[in-house]
C-alpha cells in the first residue's frame, strides 16, 4: 500500500505481471500497473454480495487528484446502495459512435493511442484524424450505438465518403480560414483505418469485444500510385518556369522543386528548419518525421537551391509564414493556381515523392538505398544517430535528383538505367580511378 500521488505513480515500478497498488489514504482506491507500462485507476467495493471492480480510466487522461476525486464520488454512490460498474455497463451499452470519438480524441491527446512505430500519434496525425471524424465519420455514423455498430454500417460510410456525400468547405473559426473536406477512395480508406483503431480503443477500454472494421476491403488508392512520366516532368518544368514571373509565387515554386528533387513528404518541406539543414554533408537531418527523426541524403542540386534561398530568406523556418504564422500557410491555394486544370491530372505532392522513388528504380538503385533516399523506416539511414552518410548514398541523391532536375529542365535521356555490360563498368572504373589519381 502507498499514498497515490502524482509523485508515486510516475515512478511506480513496472513489472512482468499486471497489479494493484493500493492507497493507504482511501481504502477501496488503487492503481493497476499493467507489465506493458500503462497504469489505470480503480475502485474495489462490494455489492450484492459479489466483489466487484470499477477502473476510473488511465493515468495521463486521469491525473492522481482527480481519480481520487473520482474514486470518492464512487464509493459514496456504493455506499448510497448503487453499483457503478453495472451502471457503466449500461452506460456503455448505451455509447454513440460520436461519444467514443470524443473518448477517442483525449486518448490521443494524451499520448496514449499509438501510431507508427509504436509511438505517440503526433499532433499532426491527431489533427488530421480529429478533421476526418468531424468531417465524415460522425456525420455519417456517429449517431450508432457503438455495441450495434455492424461492418455494413462501416462499409455504407465508406462508400458514402468515395461517392462524395461530406465532401464540403467549412469555415475553421480562423480569420478568412476554410477546411476543404473532400472525399474520394483515398479518404474512404483512411476513414476505415481511422474506426477500426478507435474500436480497437474501445476493446481495450472494454466498450465492446469484437472490431466490426476489420476484414473490410479497403478501396485502393489509385491516385498514390501515379508517378510522372519524363514528358510530365518536362511539363512541369515548364509550369514552374512560367509560374515564375509572379513573384509572389516563388515560395511555391521553391516548395515544388525540393518535393520533386528530394522525394520528402509535403509538411516536411513546410515545417524544414535551417538548424535541419546539414550543408557540410549534403543531407537533412529532420527532428520530426512519420518516422521520427530520421536523416535524408539529398544531392547537390538540393544543397545549392537552399544555400541561394538562405541568401534572402531570416529566421528558424526555410519557408516561414506571414502574419504571424510560423511557416508558409499559402501552400495550398498557390499549388492550385498553378497547377489546376488539366496539364498535369490528378498532381499532388505525394505523387512527387513517389515519382522520386520510381525514377531512382529506373535508374537501378536498390529497394534499400530508395528506402534511405526517402526516409521509410525500413532505411537503417533513418536512425537519428547517424552523422555522417555513405558517399554511395550522397551519389545515388545526386544522380537521381540531378536526373529529375534534367528532366525538369527540358533535357531528353537516351538511357535511364544503368549499363551492367562489362564494358562500361570498365569504362566507368577507368574514369573513377584517372579521377582519383588525378
Amino acid at each position: 500500500m502507498a499514498k497515490l500521488t502524482k509523485r508515486f505513480v510516475d515512478t511506480v515500478e513496472i513489472r512482468d505481471k499486471d497489479y494493484v497498488v493500493w492507497d493507504d489514504d482511501l481504502p477501496g482506491f488503487g492503481l493497476r500497473v499493467f507489465a506493458s507500462g500503462k497504469r489505470s485507476y480503480v475502485i474495489q467495493y462490494r455489492a450484492a454480495g459479489r466483489s466487484r471492480r470499477y477502473a476510473i480510466g488511465l493515468h495521463g487522461v486521469w491525473t492522481a487528484e482527480t481519480a481520487r476525486k473520482e474514486a470518492m464520488a464512487q464509493l459514496g454512490k456504493v455506499a448510497r446502495g448503487e453499483n457503478p460498474a453495472e451502471e457503466r455497463q449500461l452506460d456503455r451499452n448505451a455509447m454513440t459512435v460520436k461519444e467514443l470519438a470524443e473518448q477517442y480524441v483525449e486518448a490521443m491527446k494524451a499520448g496514449l493511442i499509438m501510431g507508427k512505430g509504436g509511438r505517440p500519434k503526433r499532433p499532426s496525425t491527431i489533427y488530421t484524424n480529429i478533421g476526418a471524424l468531424n468531417g465524415h465519420i460522425i456525420p455519417l455514423i456517429g449517431q450508432r450505438r457503438v455495441q450495434d455498430l455492424t461492418k455494413a454500417d462501416v462499409t455504407r460510410m465508406m462508400n458514402d465518403v468515395i461517392a462524395g456525400k461530406t465532401a464540403a468547405v467549412r469555415k475553421t473559426g480562423k480569420k478568412r480560414g476554410v477546411s476543404v473536406l473532400r472525399g474520394g477512395r483515398g479518404t474512404a480508406s483512411k476513414c476505415v483505418g481511422l474506426t477500426g483503431s478507435m474500436l480497437t480503443y474501445a476493446i481495450s477500454m472494454g466498450i465492446i469485444e469484437h472490431n466490426v472494421a476489420h476484414g473490410i476491403r479497403k478501396p485502393k488508392d489509385q491516385v498514390r500510385d501515379r508517378r510522372l512520366s519524363e514528358d510530365e516532368y518536362r511539363l512541369l518544368g515548364k509550369m514552374l518556369r512560367e509560374a515564375s514571373e509572379d513573384t509572389e509565387l516563388t515560395p511555391t515554386i521553391a516548395i515544388t522543386r525540393l518535393l520533386a528533387l528530394t522525394g520528402c513528404r509535403r509538411g516536411e518541406i513546410l515545417g524544414l528548419k535551417w538548424s535541419e539543414v546539414d550543408f557540410e554533408n549534403s543531407c537533412l537531418r529532420l527532428a520530426d518525421s512519420k518516422e521520427g527523426a530520421s536523416t535524408r541524403p539529398v544531392g547537390l542540386q538540393v544543397i545549392e537551391l537552399l544555400e541561394e534561398r538562405r541568401k534572402s530568406v531570416e529566421g528558424e523556418f526555410v519557408f516561414p509564414g506571414v502574419r504571424g504564422s510560423k511557416t508558409f500557410g499559402s501552400f495550398p491555394n498557390q499549388w492550385s493556381r498553378i497547377f489546376d486544370g488539366d496539364k498535369l491530372p490528378d498532381f499532388t505532392a505525394h505523387i512527387l515523392r513517389h515519382s522520386f522513388a520510381s525514377t531512382a528504380n529506373d535508374l537501378g538503385f536498390t529497394e534499400s538505398t530508395i528506402a534511405a533516399l526517402v526516409g521509410h523506416s525500413s532505411g537503417s539511414i533513418t536512425s537519428k544517430y547517424i552523422h555522417s552518410l555513405d558517399s554511395v548514398l550522397i551519389m545515388a541523391a545526386d544522380t537521381v535528383s540531378g536526373y529529375i532536375q534534367g528532366l525538369l529542365a527540358g533535357v531528353e535521356f537516351k538511357r535511364t538505367a544503368y549499363a551492367l555490360d562489362r564494358t562500361a563498368r570498365r569504362e566507368a572504373l577507368s574514369r573513377f580511378i584517372a579521377q582519383s589519381s588525378a
